[in-house]
């Protein structure tokens, strides 16, 4: 196998799983639009990982364009105003922000994935 290949099929991979996780939090914002997008997908599984590796696309690159936007307003924390010039040392403590509710949600969402996923291995095995 080519390593581009590799490396492309990898990169897929990558944006179908975003893709697939995009929508399941879709589908649990929404359920009624995603039931009925997905059943008009059908059981058509190119399709299927088509749509999801363009979710994971545009994701990819939204998150991309996030973290840009907040590196930029970031100053540098190695360049200094002048040679020799010492400001003052100021100390930060990280607190976090998230609420408890959105944490153990994300658990949550955390550990059925991994399920879901040792449920495909077994089955991969079963086949």
């Amino acid at each position: 196998m080519n390593p581009d290949d590799l490396s492309q099929t990898l990169q897929k991979g990558f944006r179908v799983t975003l893709g697939a996780t995009a929508s399941l939090i879709e589908a649990i914002q929404d359920p009624n639009s995603s039931s009925q997008k997905f059943s008009e997908i059908g059981s058509d599984v190119n399709r299927l990982t088509e749509e999801l590796e363009v979710k994971g696309e545009t994701t990819e690159r939204e998150a991309r364009q996030f973290v840009d936007t907040l590196m930029s307003q970031m100053p540098n924390p190695f360049t200094t105003s002048g040679p020799g010039s010492e400001g003052p040392t100021i100390t930060t403590v990280a607190s976090p922000v998230v609420s408890s509710s959105v944490q153990s949600d994300l658990e949550a969402l955390t550990q059925e994935l991994a399920d879901i996923r040792q449920e495909i291995e077994l089955l991969k095995g079963q086949g």
